[in-house]
């Protein structure tokens, strides 16, 4: 992974990722036909150059390509496009040439959907333009998109968390969705200052592959009958995608391990009716002394009760609930939660 510059002779690097989610729709409804998956490779790994990041690794079924990125991951299926990226990447700069894209090679004309997200920086100064502040951001997102809305959840002085979201008036969302929407939901665990005991295990010193790391770490436990695609970089740092070929779905981890910011995201849309048992592998996996936790699902999926379930967990074993905040959007409900665990 690249590195900033920082202090105390270690490379500071920023493990943090900016995530954008887009989902593609028509507006004659005739989208059939469409696929992102027709965008040429060559096309995307351009695309990629703009980010400043590039394609390590590569799996696919029927349903989605997973790609493991130098800054971690892309996911593309038939309308849903992924970038999520570490460091200092760009992603919102390929905004434009991303909807050339599409238009040409996949045939959508419209977006139906649009989740920016990112956990406050813990280096803001070092990224560039425009993600060195949220208020950037959503200027740049706002050139895109009318019905757009930004949101910040958690302690804006601590631990918090930014979206930018559609959330069009009643009149208009009728017009973007139609019919009922296919089930949707992820889950997010975004982790700070975890043991070093078991950061170790993403380092060249102690594992001398990615599936040793893999293997090690319990991460191919946590969620079953995944096809793994996972890298180990050097000194240190690890990527993983995992997609199922049962529904699609994906899983996606990233672990930078450096003591002075050490940091873990998972994210995986597996469609469940309650994710205690998810959360509580993780957690017991990574052992974090924090964490961001995010669920989005929209009212046909089978997480949708999650919120009520969160809303009464005010503790995972040792970590405790410090912050939860709920929010209902047009066609999403979202629950985001700020958990540490108190002193042994």
């Amino acid at each position: 992974m690249a590195e900033s510059e920082g202090s105390n002779g270690v490379q500071f690097f920023e493990g943090v990722e900016k995530l954008l989610e887009i989902w593609f729709t028509r507006t004659d409804g005739n989208s059939k036909q469409c696929d992102l998956r027709n965008i040429p490779r060559q096309k995307l790994e351009s695309l990629l150059k703009i980010v400043r990041c590039e394609v390590i690794s590569f799996i696919h079924n029927d349903q989605v390509d997973a790609y493991v990125l130098s800054e971690s991951s892309m996911f593309v299926a038939r309308r849903r496009f992924i970038l999520k990226t570490c460091g200092t990447t760009t992603p919102l700069q390929c905004l434009k040439p991303l909807m050339l894209l599409v238009e040409q090679y996949a045939g959508f004309d419209e977006v139906e959907d649009v989740f920016y997200s990112r956990k406050n920086f813990k280096r803001p100064d070092l990224q560039m333009n425009p993600h060195q502040a949220f208020e950037q951001e959503v200027a740049l997102l706002d050139s895109f998109f009318k019905d757009g809305a930004a949101y910040c959840l958690g302690t804006v002085n601590r631990d918090c968390w930014y979206l930018y979201t559609l959330n069009p008036l009643e009149g208009d969302n009728k017009k973007r969705h139609r019919g009922i929407p296919e089930p949707d939901q992820t889950l997010e665990i975004l982790m700070s200052d975890l043991d070093p005991e078991v950061m170790a295990i993403f380092t060249r010193e102690e594992s001398s592959s990615a599936a040793e790391a893999t293997q090690k770490s319990g991460i191919e436990k946590l969620v079953p009958n995944m096809m793994i695609d996972d890298f180990l970089f050097e000194p240190c740092g690890y990527s993983m995608n995992g997609i199922s070929s049962k529904n699609g779905c994906y899983m996606t981890i990233h672990v930078t391990p450096e003591p002075d910011f050490s940091y873990v995201s998972f994210e995986s849309n597996v469609p469940q009716a309650s994710y205690k048992d998810v959360i509580s592998r993780v957690l017991e996996t990574f052992q974090p002394g924090k964490f961001v936790l995010t669920v989005f699902a929209n009212k046909t999926s089978p997480a949708a009760e999650c919120p009520r379930e969160l809303e009464k967990t005010s503790s995972f074993g040792d970590w405790l609930r410090h912050d939860i905040q709920y929010c209902r959007f047009k066609n999403y409900d979202l629950t985001y939660a700020f958990y540490s665990k108190f002193p042994s």
